[in-house]
């Protein structure tokens, strides 16, 4: 749609890039107006669990018509997870993308980098971890005016905390973990989005649970404003 939403293109599919399944979440690099880069997750061939997958890198040069597939975003052994993506560019051809991994012995945000625009990945560090049994959440990620990276999370352990960390190196090392908001109702909360504003301060908005019972409906869509601490 080129007015608001008001009338639209007639619909283009995006396939399945030979995968059995594909989840759409909001991941995407705009570079013109014909060329755009998707992340998405999709269905790990050797495992059945629902839920489970590995990332994918995939991309546009004809204003979404056709489609066709970068990369695999790391490895995806039987009985591991990592999904829901959220990348950033750092130059013409450096890619880094925070994803929501779980495995046997680990869960937490993993961070891969691409070198040659989203072909082949590798695992430059992990961000935050958690430990096995610990109910992992998607991440966002954003660039920072100054060149740093913030990382915005849920911790879904008591006292479920949205929390925050800064790398200035690229990823490869990230600061101490900062709180933006503690004492949700229960672990059913986070899924945030970041944004950094003219001013500075950093807008992170997510989904918040007000109540204790996983089944009430004190659930909404929050936002906290914070400014990321100096060098």
């Amino acid at each position: 749609s080129y007015d608001r939403g008001k009338t639209w293109s007639p619909r283009y599919w995006l396939p399945n890039f030979g995968f059995e399944g594909v989840w759409a979440r909001t991941d995407y690099l705009v570079k013109n107006s014909s060329e755009c880069q998707l992340f998405l997750t999709v269905k790990n061939p050797d495992d059945d669990v629902v839920g489970r997958g590995r990332c994918i890198a995939v991309r546009t040069t004809d204003g979404g018509k056709t489609w066709i597939l970068d990369g695999l975003i790391g490895p995806a052994p039987a009985g591991t997870s990592r999904i829901m993506p959220s990348t950033v560019r750092l130059s013409s051809t450096t890619l880094m993308s925070a994803l929501r991994s779980t495995s046997p012995e680990y869960g937490g945000i993993s961070i891969y980098i691409s070198e040659d625009d989203g072909k082949t990945w590798s695992l430059l560090s992990e961000a935050v971890e958690w430990g096995p049994t610990a109910k992992t959440t998607p991440a966002s990620m954003v660039k920072l005016q100054d060149g740093r990276l913030a990382l915005s999370y849920g911790d879904r352990r008591e006292p479920y905390r949205m929390c925050a960390k800064l790398s200035s190196d690229g990823g490869r090392t990230w600061g101490p973990e900062l709180t933006l908001r503690s004492g949700a109702g229960n672990f059913d909360f986070s899924y945030p989005r970041s944004v950094q504003r003219t001013d500075g301060k950093v807008v992170t908005i997510y989904y918040w649970n007000g109540g204790p019972d996983p089944a009430s409906n004190t659930r909404y869509i929050a936002a906290t404003i914070w400014n990321p601490p100096s060098r």
